[in-house]
């Protein structure tokens, strides 16, 4: 596979692409679309069934609706869009600290409606995952 950067030219490193002036560090946050009025069902999901804390949303982007999440060192966005379509394909993947906890969490979403689909293991060798949708529909994964 050929990989350019902006202007142009191949990385021959595996597709690695170094800007000597730019360093990324990593990812800040994913967002989710979800219609209008979202906020309760938001708060119900993922803080209430999957667990995350609920994070201030700047005052100036709280007016826009939707609301956020601490998921570790980053944060998942739950915001507004207009016309809304679910991601069928696109997803955030939430690890789990253990396939224990990846259990748990799948008996949670079970018992409390939300169907889950589990992977095929030998997809990923050692990788154990699941599949589920928030309440809008948006792709949701899990793994350990």
């Amino acid at each position: 596979m050929c990989v350019s950067n902006a202007l142009g030219s191949e990385s021959g490193d595996g597709g690695r692409i170094a800007l000597p002036d730019v360093t990324i560090s990593g990812i800040d946050h994913v967002q989710v679309a979800a219609p209008a009025g979202c906020e309760s069902a938001a708060r119900s999901f993922f803080r209430d069934l999957v667990g995350l804390d609920e994070i201030e949303k700047p005052p100036l982007l709280a007016a826009r609706g939707g609301c956020w999440f601490r998921v570790g060192a980053h944060e998942l966005h739950v915001g507004v869009a207009d016309p809304f379509t679910p991601a069928a394909k696109a997803h955030p993947a939430f690890r789990l600290a253990s396939a224990a906890d990846l259990d748990r969490l799948a008996r949670r979403f079970e018992e409390g409606g939300v169907a889950v689909t589990w992977a095929d293991r030998a997809e990923i060798p050692g990788v154990i995952r699941f599949f589920a949708a928030d309440p809008w529909g948006n792709r949701l994964e899990f793994l350990a």
